[in-house]
């Protein structure tokens, strides 16, 4: 297939390059974002600059719904939409000289794996999960502030509130669990790394589920987008507009569902096994701890308790642990029951009678000054 081929099939129509000038400029800036941004991943800015600005750079009449900038690996180009300004222009060109960056290709050049997303001869695996962390690192570099947002019924908080925000949102969840630097050096890098930290804390099936998830809900929001283009290019409401509407209500609900699956995934495949290898009283801190700021991550719908009941029924655990740790039951490293150990259980007790308290408090998380 010719690149013609490939930029009609995307309703892509090139219409004039970037002069060199302007080219160089890109290259430049972001290359020093790069290292600035991630000083230990060991860039080179010069050699970030070579490689940036041999891409070649257009502007494009694009469709609607469809990305401001998009990169074809085939001829190294990237396309931004017309309608972007020049002066933000190199904002939108941080996710697509990512893509580049992390192109590996075998000896008849052929791309095999682009960051976290394998290209197989049958399929490609993890482009959700790809994009995600693309955008979190392009957030991460331009210094997009947080805020709130909502997206088919699922409120939360994100860095990227027009891009992948739902998939975003699963990410960082998983970014939480390995470490911000294990994510982003392998995504930029394209290693299994973040692949194998992952699977290990949780398991390999686990991975999959999840990689398998973001990638439904990638495609069904494009299939949501090229929908929408066919129903702004017809006239009249009919059946059939009726019958594209009612299919788009359906995917709506689909994602909605595999957001919400995934994110319970998430937290029960993480914290159940973590919960396992508690052997002492700083382990379980920890775990608290980290149990309880995982509520900043997470998207609510209307009616969601999963996140509060697990986190009240760890909670209990935690203290019969305690007990056990406390009584010599239990094989820990413990050789005295300190003042520190008594505030930790005191902690726990104070938490669940917040949680029991009243009926009305049993769905939310208490303040941790509480």
């Amino acid at each position: 297939m010719s690149i013609e081929t490939d930029l009609r099939k995307d309703g892509i129509e090139v219409i004039e390059p970037l002069d060199t000038l302007k080219i160089n400029s890109i290259a430049r800036n972001i290359s020093q974002k790069i290292c600035d941004t991630f000083p230990n991943y060991g860039f080179n800015q010069n050699d970030l600059f070579i490689r940036l600005s041999r891409l070649n750079m257009y502007k494009a009449k694009m469709p609607e719904g469809m990305a401001e900038a998009n990169y074809l690996y085939k001829n190294t180009s990237i396309y931004f939409n017309e309608h972007i300004s020049s002066e933000d222009i190199e904002e939108f060109a941080i996710h697509e000289c990512i893509h580049y960056l992390q192109e590996v290709k075998d000896k008849r050049n052929y791309l095999i794996k682009m960051g976290l997303c394998d290209y197989t001869e049958f399929k490609i695996y993890g482009l959700g999960l790809n994009e995600a962390a693309v955008q979190l690192i392009s957030s991460k570099i331009n210094g997009i502030p947080k805020e709130y947002v909502k997206y088919f019924d699922i409120s939360f908080e994100t860095n990227s509130p027009s891009y992948y925000p739902l998939e975003c949102c699963l990410v960082n969840q998983l970014a939480y669990i390995t470490g911000e630097d294990v994510l982003f050096e392998s995504t930029l890098k394209s290693t299994n790394h973040f692949k194998e930290v992952f699977s290990e804390l949780t398991s390999p099936k686990t991975f999959m589920a999840i990689q398998n998830a973001v990638d439904d809900i990638l495609n069904h929001e494009e299939e949501i987008i090229k929908i929408n283009n066919k129903i702004a290019q017809i006239d009249d409401r009919n059946k059939k507009v009726d019958g594209m509407i009612e299919k788009i209500d359906e995917l709506k609900h689909e994602i909605t569902l595999t957001f919400m699956r995934t994110q319970n995934l998430i937290i029960s495949s993480y914290f159940d096994r973590a919960f396992d290898i508690i052997s002492d009283l700083e382990g379980m801190e920890e775990y608290r701890q980290k149990l309880y700021n995982f509520k900043d991550l997470i998207g609510c719908t209307e009616g969601y308790t999963f996140f509060n009941d697990y986190y009240v029924s760890k909670m209990e655990a935690l203290e019969h642990k305690y007990n056990l740790l406390e009584s010599g039951q239990l094989e820990t490293s413990l050789k005295v029951i300190t003042k520190k150990e008594n505030v930790f259980i005191r902690v726990v007790k104070t938490l669940k009678k917040l949680i029991f308290g009243t009926s009305t408090e049993k769905n939310s998380i208490p303040n941790e000054e509480s």
